[in-house]
This record gives C-alpha cells, structure tokens and sequence, in this order.
C-alpha cells in the first residue's frame, strides 16, 4: 500500500470519529478548521526503539529472535529484514541469533520458568546513529551442572544450607559464583540455580559476542552494550539489574535544537523524525508565550515542556512516573533550561497543591484519556485555551464531549502520523473556551 493511501485511510479514521462530536456540539461547519494529516518525513528505518523476543518459531523448533507470531503467545517470527528499522539493526538482531544458535544458550521458557534468553531492546539515535544494545535474560544457569539438573534433592538441600548472602536474605550460596532461590523452583519441579554477574557473563560469552558486534559493518557506531537481569515471572521487561558490559548506558537524541539523553528503559518517541512534526504542531497550537504559564499535564519526559519552555514565561509538568520525572529534570538542566519545573506524581492529586495558575493548558494523557476527576479540576481552572495530544482518537473524542459541555469549542485539529505501515496515528486539537 502506497505512503498516500496509508494516510488517506488514517485521516478518515480520525476525522470520522472526531468530527462528528466537534460539529454536533458547534452547529456550524466553519466553526471547527481541520487541518488534514501530516505524514512523517521518514517512511522506512523510522523507528528508534525495538524489542524483540527470544523464543522458538514453533514448539521444539530451533531459536527465534524476533516478534511475537500474530495470535500466539509462544511462537516467535524472527524478523531481520524488517523495513521500519534501520538496517543496523537486523545486522545485530541475526548476529546475536546466530551466535546464541551455536552457543546453544536457550531462551527462556516462560509457562516452565525455566531458561536463560529473554529479550533484546535495541536503541539508536536518529541524529548520530548511535546505538545502545541491551541484552534481557535470566541470572539461571543452564548448564548440565546447573538447574537443568537440580533436583529437590540431598545434594540441592546441602546447597542451600551454605553460607548466606549479605544483600539478600532470601538467597543462599552454594559454589563459587553460585546462588540458590530458597524455595524457588520451576514447574517441572526442578531448584532454580542463578549465577552471580562474573560468571554470568562468562557464560553468556558476552565480552565473545560483543567483540562479535562490534566487527559488523553498520551504518551506526555500537556505543554501549548492557546486559539486563530480569528473573520476574512477568513476561514484560522488568529491569531487576541493568550491568554496562561495553561503553555506555546512554545515548543523545536531538529534537528542534534540543538535546535529550536516553537511558535503555527512558520512554521516548519512537519516530524522531515524526516526533519533530508533533511537537512543531503542538508549539504552533499554543501560540504566543512569552508572559504565560504553561501546564504540561502528563509529561512523561518532559520533551513537549521543553520545546515550549523557550518561548513562555514558566513551565509545570506533571507526570506519574518519577523514572521520567527524573529523566526530565536532567534533559532540563542538559539544554539550560531554567523555567520549567517537574513534579512526580498523579495529576489529579497533585495540580490541588501547585500554587501557580496557568494560563494554558497542554495534555499529552495515556491512550485511555484523562481521568474524569482529573478533568473535572483541569477545567475549573478555566484557562482560555487547552491543547490536547492524543494517541487514541476515540478516547480524545469521548474526552472532547465532556470539555464541550463544560464549555470549551475545537477550533482546529489534525492527524499527525508517526508510525508508518502500521493502524495508528496521533491526534491534535485545539480548545478555546467560549463562555
């Protein structure tokens, strides 16, 4: 399917469920402007975050690294000629597939708890090609001598009857570079055995396969590989310990002039490029600046509070995750910036205790919206103007009814895509309150 035709089809979803609302509440056409869709400059290599999944592609088959099979919960595609990515990319994913293939490590099996091979999270940055690889598996170990053959049996008891551990009073040491989970065990019954981060590495050949990736002709520069511990039951990436095993844990993403550094879970916009177009948007949405008080609401990392902190008086953003409230202070301080401030914590409790007052409002919420507390108290401010971003057009449209009633008429929106050959596009609309 044609770029065009992906954007024809993606501006009609948005407008028919946006217009509809906007236009009943108005009465009048020529109330409302829309503005069209606008496409990302970059089609093909956009994306700037993957994360992939170890796995088989059929039950017993050889090791996969890739994409969940549409569907399936085991089955994995590996997909290294993949057009979304730069091609950095499938160069590193098939490396490290090939080199766990004759390392004969196994992934881990996520029904059994049994395994090693979890995820690999790969990051580059549009503006230098940098990259970060972070590599997600397990601390079990998987040799013939390590929980594949630890049974609930005298042995395993005098294993756990060793020394204990100073940092963890629910782990015991056996041998050398050894620790047992007391009590933990898989479901086929057998003692999970994990390995301290010395011989872990030693058994993963990681200093081997990073030796192995830096030696591939990329079009980018490796700059940091990580190795990640994740022992959770829960199949998402939950990073229990996060150990550089080569260069850095970060790299720099410029965006309109301003520069973000990005840590290997830090949550960014995965099209930089599409990003820019967003923020671009969004700046001319809120318009002149210079002496008013700006509420970002749900900030995440601040990037939109710091592309409008240039041009307005004071900056507030407000974000529950205080990983990003963190990383938002620091890109702060990274671009000079002085007028904007960060606060940690949930919107609808925290905007009661702000003492400034806005005098425009711009939300960027979580695909379901805004809590409707929460927007009870955005709109008691009553501010004049109210930009809303939104990546679920029937959650902006639900939420737009309720601004409408209170009050508050669309004057302009528009579509913005940011992800390319996939269904979903970004939304952004302009309020001003009427009464």
């Amino acid at each position: 399917m044609s770029y065009e035709h992906q954007l024809a089809l993606k501006e009609e979803q948005v407008r028919g469920l946006l217009e509809p609302v906007i236009l009943t509440a108005d009465k009048k056409e020529d109330a409302f402007c829309w503005e069209g869709i606008k496409g990302s400059p970059v089609q093909e290599g956009y994306r700037n975050k993957m994360e992939y999944s170890f796995g088989d592609a059929y039950k017993g088959g050889p090791l996969a690294l890739g994409m969940h099979k549409k569907g399936s919960f085991h089955d994995i595609v590996t997909v290294d000629h993949c057009t979304i990515v730069d091609d950095d990319y499938n160069q590193i994913l098939k490396a490290i597939l090939d080199f766990y293939t004759e390392k004969e490590v196994p992934f881990y099996k996520k029904m059994q708890h049994v395994g090693v091979l979890r995820h690999l999270v790969i990051r580059q940055a549009s503006c230098s090609k940098d990259i970060l690889v972070n590599l997600v598996t397990t601390t079990q170990d998987y040799s013939a001598d390590g929980n594949d053959t630890k049974e609930e049996s005298g042995n395993s008891k005098e294993l756990q009857d060793g020394e204990r551990l100073q940092s963890d009073a629910s782990l015991q040491t056996g041998a050398e570079g050894v620790d047992v989970h007391e009590g933990q065990k898989s479901e086929i019954g057998k003692q999970i055995v994990h390995l301290s981060d010395e011989k872990l590495e030693q058994r993963l050949f990681l200093p081997e396969l990073v030796d192995r990736l830096l030696a591939l002709p990329l079009h980018g520069t490796i700059v940091g590989f990580l190795h990640t511990h994740n022992d959770s039951l829960s199949d998402a990436v939950v990073p229990e310990k996060i150990v550089t095993i080569y260069g850095q844990d970060y790299i720099y993403e410029k965006i309109l002039g301003l520069t973000f550094k990005i840590s290997p879970f830090s949550f960014f916009q995965t099209n930089s490029k599409g990003a820019e177009v967003l923020y671009e948007t969004a700046r001319s949405y809120v318009g002149e600046t210079k002496d008013k008080v700006i509420f970002d609401l749900y900030s995440g990392t601040g990037t939109i509070a710091q592309m409008l902190a240039p041009v307005a008086k004071k900056v507030i953003g407000v974000e529950i995750v205080e990983e990003a409230v963190d990383a938002a202070r620091e890109n702060a301080a990274l671009n000079g910036l002085t007028n904007c401030e960060f606060i940690a914590g949930d919107v609808l409790k925290v905007i009661d205790d702000i003492k400034e007052k806005p005098d425009i409002i711009v939300l960027d919420p979580p695909r379901d919206g805004c809590n409707p507390k929460a927007l009870d108290k955005i709109i008691a401010y009553g501010v004049d103007e109210i930009v809303y971003i939104s990546c679920k057009p029937t959650s902006l449209a639900r939420d737009l009814e309720i601004f409408q009633a209170r009050g508050y008429r669309v004057v302009k929106g528009c579509a913005v895509d940011q992800f390319v050959n996939t269904l979903h596009c970004e939304s952004i609309v302009k309020l001003k309150r009427v009464d």
